[in-house]
């Protein structure tokens, strides 16, 4: 009956259309209500605009450190993909479960009330605490305020598990990120005359170049972890937007780049020597025209995980699971953050497989989701007094 329940409550937040840019709060109350039911109190921390929120809930003893289940609520965007189904409507064919967010990651939140559901009765030694964020798409921006909340608590739980698709193995590690921006400032003028100008295209194609010798380098002598699968850390250009007409010498140009760093090597000095390079052309830049130049703009960042193999997340998690190998994933989590920022240990593990998200005809498995409730189960009963 459990697995009946669990797609019943993931049809319920299926939904609900939270991509990243739109509100969370039909979701959140959802959340809040089904807790209320159960006798289950929640602290609701909401973005400044109070348009969307984290919540946050304990079920066993609050002033005991426990085990926190971690999830966020937000999806990304469905425009330009070809669905067979509507992406906000859940779609059962045989095993599969299809919708937006099925995977990535609200299966294991449905998960994760269902166990709330079935032991609100229980009494607890030690508790279980939910945490549902907002924006986690989009940077683990909104989680940040639920962890300014607990660091300000005289408690607050001892491990971590974040439930992205990880196929239900325990990962211990993920990259890190820094999203950044450069901005070039040059100066307009007819493309007749071009050289009397200063394009600010040409000062971007110079940073790129330093990105490009960046990734080189890093490629062929980097820091290596040979569990990642790209083994090493990468510098990524994204997005290059300048210029008005062909005609116009162009005044303005900004690159979008990244890092994706293994957690043992620090993206600081990659940052620096960016910063180095902006020094660089703006000097040259300036002795021709004022208030031109290149400046370096840090978008988001979230540190990467790099949980012990023999820390106790570790043993208690894979105990639940069965064992196996442990993993080490090249995208992103909040684990990073609640593990820098509040000192807590943590893995991720959770239903689904991460090649279905993002994608059309996103789907979760009937297995996986039977494999995560028996992992949720065998965790709460060693925590049940």
């Amino acid at each position: 009956m459990s697995i009946q329940r669990a797609t019943e409550i993931l049809d319920r937040l299926i939904a609900f259309p939270t991509i990243s840019r739109a509100s969370n709060l039909d979701l959140i109350h959802f959340v809040r209500d089904f807790l209320a039911r159960l006798g289950i109190a929640a602290d609701i921390v909401h973005n400044q605009e109070g348009t969307k929120a984290n919540i946050y809930a304990t079920l066993g003893p609050a002033e005991v450190a426990g085990v926190l289940l971690s999830g966020h609520t937000d999806v990304v965007p469905t425009e330009g993909q070809a669905w067979s189904n509507d992406p906000f409507r859940m779609a059962q064919r045989g095993e599969l479960l299809y919708g937006r967010g099925t995977a990535d990651m609200k299966g294991f939140i449905a998960c994760v009330l269902v166990l709330f559901e079935e032991y609100a009765a229980r009494s607890f030694s030690r508790p279980l605490h939910l945490a549902f964020s907002y924006d986690e798409e989009i940077g683990c921006v909104g989680v940040r305020r639920l962890i300014d909340l607990l660091a300000n608590r005289s408690y607050r739980p001892s491990m971590c598990v974040i439930g992205e698709p990880t196929s239900m193995q325990t990962v211990v590690a993920h990259k890190g990120k820094v999203a950044g921006r450069i901005n070039c400032t040059g100066r307009e003028c007819h493309s007749s005359h071009a050289p009397e100008g200063l394009n600010a295209i040409h000062l971007a194609t110079d940073m790129v170049g330093t990105l490009r010798a960046l990734q080189d380098e890093l490629l062929a002598s980097g820091a290596r972890d040979p569990d990642f699968t790209v083994p090493f850390t990468t510098v990524h250009v994204g997005m290059i937007n300048g210029g008005t007409a062909l005609n116009i010498v162009p005044n303005h140009c900004s690159v979008d780049f990244e890092i994706r760093n293994i957690p043992t090597d620090n993206a600081q000095p990659l940052l620096d020597r960016l910063a180095e390079r902006a020094m660089e052309l703006t000097s040259h830049a300036q002795s021709r025209f004022r208030d031109t130049g290149v400046a370096l703009e840090i978008v988001n960042a979230y540190p990467g995980l790099d949980t012990q193999p023999d820390a106790a997340v570790v043993r208690e998690i894979q105990k639940h699971t069965n064992g196996g190998k442990l993993g080490k994933i090249a995208f992103g989590t909040e684990g990073g953050l609640f593990h820098e920022r509040l000192g807590i240990p943590t893995v991720v593990c959770g239903p689904g497989d991460i090649r279905q998200a993002h994608q059309p005809d996103e789907f979760i498995s009937l297995d996986q989701m039977t494999q995560c409730m028996s992992m949720l189960r065998r965790l709460a009963d060693d925590l049940a007094a």
